[in-house]
């Protein structure tokens, strides 16, 4: 009795896949389309139009000699003119480089690293914690120029808190907003003041994602605590730390509210942003000119941005 053979299970289509999918994609009725394609399409017109835009505008411009006066027909362009100008005839365009540098190592090397260790300590959940964390984040909540009008009550030559601290009088006293060769550190105590919230609360939503069985290890191995922070914390929080870098490059770049607050961004204080405002808006209005600045500046940002926009892509398809 020769044994009927059994018949192979029929193959599975290739495109077994595709119908599936075009079903789910049935699924979407005609209004969920125009509601996915509204909220993809509003978004995308605003950051055209915000930021894209303006931008290219600002690039196109930074080649004319244009003073922001009369219709587009009066625009000449002039080509490297400004940029020339802007390197070799221009002053304080070489002091705003030197402040903004200055404004992204303090805040990078004093600022960050302090925030980072108030942000460590207050993991801990010392008694009164609560009480720390909403004090040194207090300024984050409040705008830059209104943090430089609380500083100004602290550096004020004649009634200012630091001076009579300091026990200065008459001639003695120092005029820290005024003094160029003083003015820019005052500024950057300011502006550190507010930075410093803004990291430790970054890092404290960080710690508190970490693991402790990470940190329990590593005590049994006999690890001190900076040596685990170092070497098994501090590596956690490497999504964390980019964040806190692209911040830090970013506020220092855009530095601007206290320093106009103070003097307009003269005597001292330039900075890029401050000149980009005092030559488009001033009474000059070279916009041409300050459109040369501007694109300079973000330039400067792009080096920073691309790399980090880099890494986002890279983990996403990971």
């Amino acid at each position: 009795m020769t044994a009927t053979p059994i018949a192979p299970p029929p193959a599975r289509a290739v495109g077994g896949a595709a119908p599936r999918r075009r079903k789910r994609l049935q699924l979407l009725t005609t209004r969920d389309r125009l509601v996915l394609t509204v909220m993809v399409a509003v978004p995308a017109l605003l950051v055209l139009c915000i930021v894209w835009l303006p931008a290219l505008g600002t690039v196109l411009l930074s080649f004319t000699g244009w003073n922001g006066i009369g219709g587009l027909d009066r625009i000449t362009f002039i080509g490297l003119e400004n940029y020339e100008n802007v390197t070799t005839n221009y002053p304080p365009f070489w002091i705003a480089i030197r402040n903004n540098v200055l404004w992204l190592a303090v805040f990078f090397l004093v600022a960050t690293p302090l925030g980072m260790f108030l942000a460590v300590l207050l993991d801990r959940d010392l008694k009164g914690s609560w009480f720390y964390r909403s004090s040194i984040y207090l300024p984050v909540v409040l705008s830059l120029a209104l943090a430089g009008f609380i500083w100004q009550l602290q550096y004020s030559r004649d009634q200012g808190l630091l001076n009579a601290m300091l026990g200065l009088d008459g001639s003695d006293r120092v005029d820290w907003y005024g003094d160029p060769s003083v003015n820019i550190w005052a500024v950057l105590v300011a502006a550190s003041w507010r930075h410093v919230g803004y990291i430790m609360l970054l890092y404290l939503a960080g710690l508190k994602s970490v693991d402790l069985a990470l940190k329990e290890a590593a005590a049994m191995d006999g690890a001190s605590e900076s040596r685990t922070f170092f070497s098994v914390v501090f590596p956690t929080l490497a999504p964390i730390n980019v964040v806190v870098l692209v911040i830090t490059v970013i506020e220092s770049l855009r530095a601007f509210d206290l320093v106009w607050v103070v003097n307009k961004g003269r005597n001292g204080l330039e900075v890029l942003s401050a000149l980009v405002t005092a030559n488009i808006i001033g009474e000059a209005s070279l916009v041409g000119f300050g459109s040369a600045i501007a694109t300079v500046l973000l330039l400067i940002s792009l080096v920073f941005i691309v790399p980090y926009l880099g890494s986002i892509l890279r983990e996403e398809r990971r």
